[in-house]
């Protein structure tokens, strides 16, 4: 992708951009008349934008009013907020912090949001995240912490006749792909969030890792709702751009060297109560071995990826079925010690079938499963490979359109490289089954 690295330019051109519209959305007096939730800017009900009422899937007109920059509707009042509550039951917890409050009823995690319409072309997505359970101090009590999360200002337009139908817009954000419209995206084809227990496999292409660690800025379009671009660069979010990081110990933050190429395009098509999507992605990310000295060598990354989505929406009914296949080359060069090949390979496929009736009960079937080069100084239990396989089942209900009950089930046919024994110690993978209950509410 060394077509984009010659664009840093271009992107410093686009962060001043994004400086300006920063600049306008802080300092104009129609802020002060408050940014709305989403729900009271539209004047719709949730199931408009989120497909059943299942956050955060959306349906067309949610992709349409993301990529019109949030603009749709009247200013309202600025603030939503979010809280789950969970406890969670492995088939068989160690002693280990990630089965620390196995069997226990907790409040996990709780966030803010600031959120909608700011001009006519000028929207707001940014979530603040409070983890309850944080780290562990050096008495082995629990901490929470505040920090950035997903952050998405926009500035979009379209242009509309009797044959065409085009919007486009810049955008800042501090997620690869947390820009995109559809779900299955690798910044959004995820499940309800839990620190505790063994919920997904650790191995993860770079692009899945760089989430409040980077600050994008790129171009966007959208044409006749059949065709989607978007290309963006990437630098570690630090200096002016370090609020896309904050909560962050700078010793934790990846660093980027440079600016780093995101690519994604896709293929849309709406018929009737139907809708789908296929498209493919493309990143190429540097990445400084050593977080607090980010010099010298670095390890080059290389992810591509292709995905794809249906869904059925008519009332009572909601159908969705998504895909996703990211494919990693990884490129030690002259970076030493954290490998012990000089090259490998990582492969992630993710898939997921919901369906949800009336927009109050639903189920979900998901699959994953992680394989790549084996390298005994990246993973070091006795197989030395990534390669971890799973199902996980779900079942919801949601009373009312802001509060979900769920349960879902992680279970493991393949972990750490082995199907049995993976960690030369007699742990099987599916003693890493867990039971995940959770209540999710917001406001």
């Amino acid at each position: 992708m060394n077509w984009f690295t010659s664009q840093s330019r271009s992107f410093k051109y686009y962060y001043l951009v994004a400086t300006i519209l920063v600049t306008q959305t802080l300092l104009s007096p129609l802020v002060a008349h408050a940014l709305p939730a989403f729900a009271r800017q539209t004047g719709q009900n949730c199931v408009a934008c989120h497909a059943g009422g299942q956050f955060p899937e959306l349906t067309s007109y949610g992709r349409l009013f993301k990529l019109t920059g949030y603009t749709i509707g009247t200013r309202n009042v600025p603030l939503s907020v979010m809280g789950v509550g969970s406890l969670t039951k492995t088939s068989n917890p160690t002693s280990d912090a990630a089965f620390a409050k196995d069997g226990v009823a907790l409040f996990q995690t709780g966030s803010v949001f600031v959120a909608g319409k700011v001009t006519d072309n000028i929207g707001l997505f940014s979530q603040i995240t409070y983890n309850n359970y944080d780290s562990q101090g050096d008495s082995g009590r629990w901490q929470g912490k505040w920090a950035s999360d997903n952050f998405d200002l926009r500035y979009a337009d379209r242009y509309i006749d009797t044959t065409s139908d085009f919007i486009f817009g810049l955008n800042l954000n501090n997620n690869p792909s947390v820009a995109d419209p559809w779900n299955t995206a690798p910044a959004w084809l995820q499940y309800v969030p839990t620190q505790f227990g063994v919920t997904g496999p650790d191995a993860a292409p770079i692009v899945s890792q760089l989430g409040s660690q980077v600050a994008g800025v790129g171009g966007y379009a959208f044409w006749n709702r059949t065709l989607y671009a978007e290309i963006s660069g990437y630098q570690t979010a630090n200096g002016a751009w370090s609020f896309l990081s904050q909560g962050t110990a700078n010793a934790d933050q990846v660093k980027v060297k440079g600016t780093n190429p995101y690519l994604r395009l896709a293929l849309s098509h709406d018929w009737g109560p139907h809708s789908a999507m296929v498209g493919m992605f493309a990143m190429n990310a540097a990445i400084y071995p050593d977080n607090l000295d980010p010099s010298g060598p670095t390890t080059q990354y290389r992810d591509r990826g292709i995905d794809a989505q249906y869904q059925y929406i008519l009332d009572p009914h909601t159908v969705t079925a998504q895909l996703s296949y990211i494919s990693e080359t990884i490129n030690n060069g002259d970076v030493t010690g954290i490998a012990t090949n000089a090259s490998n390979s990582l492969k992630q496929l993710k898939a997921k079938a919901s369906y949800i009736y009336q927009a109050k009960y639903g189920g979900s079937l998901s699959f994953f499963n992680t394989t790549g080069s084996s390298d005994t100084t990246l993973y070091p239990d006795v197989a030395a490979n990534p390669g971890t396989r799973g199902w996980v089942p779900e079942l919801f209900w949601t009373p009312v359109q802001y509060m979900r009950v769920g349960a879902q089930y992680f279970t493991y046919s393949r972990f750490h490289g082995a199907s049995s024994n993976y960690d030369g110690a007699g742990r099987d993978p599916k003693n890493n089954n867990t039971a995940f209950f959770y209540v999710w509410g917001a406001y």
